[in-house]
């Protein structure tokens, strides 16, 4: 079974996250930091990217530019609290899949894009 990665600094989020992925029958790992959630990717079959913008090593724009450098062609999806439209024009740019907010009806949108992927 193929693994999604979860970065995100608040370790609520990551708790929520990873049971709601095993609800639905995804097998995720959460990664306060993006250089273990980066070492995660390089050392497991990953299907997707889950990422917060803030983490505890870095933000969010670098921990996906290092992904895309690296050339891993695993999709992106970030999930933020921060409602700005030049982040989320900028992170789609990058070649970001989405840009979903917390607040709101996260899970039934990021369960939509889960299936599509």
């Amino acid at each position: 079974m193929k693994t999604i990665i979860h970065a995100d600094n608040s370790m609520f989020f990551r708790k929520l996250m990873k049971t709601f992925l095993a609800e639905h029958g995804f097998l995720g790992e959460s990664f306060a930091d993006g250089s273990e959630a980066l070492r995660a990717i390089t050392q497991k079959d990953v299907s997707l990217v889950i990422t917060g913008m803030v983490l505890s090593d870095m933000n969010g724009w670098k921990f996906i530019k290092k992904i895309i450098i690296a050339s891993y062609q695993i999709p992106i999806i970030v999930l933020t609290s921060n409602t700005s439209e030049t982040e989320e024009y900028g992170l789609k740019a990058l070649g970001i899949k989405a840009h979903i907010l917390k607040s709101g009806a996260w899970k039934e949108t990021l369960l939509s894009y889960l299936y599509q992927l």
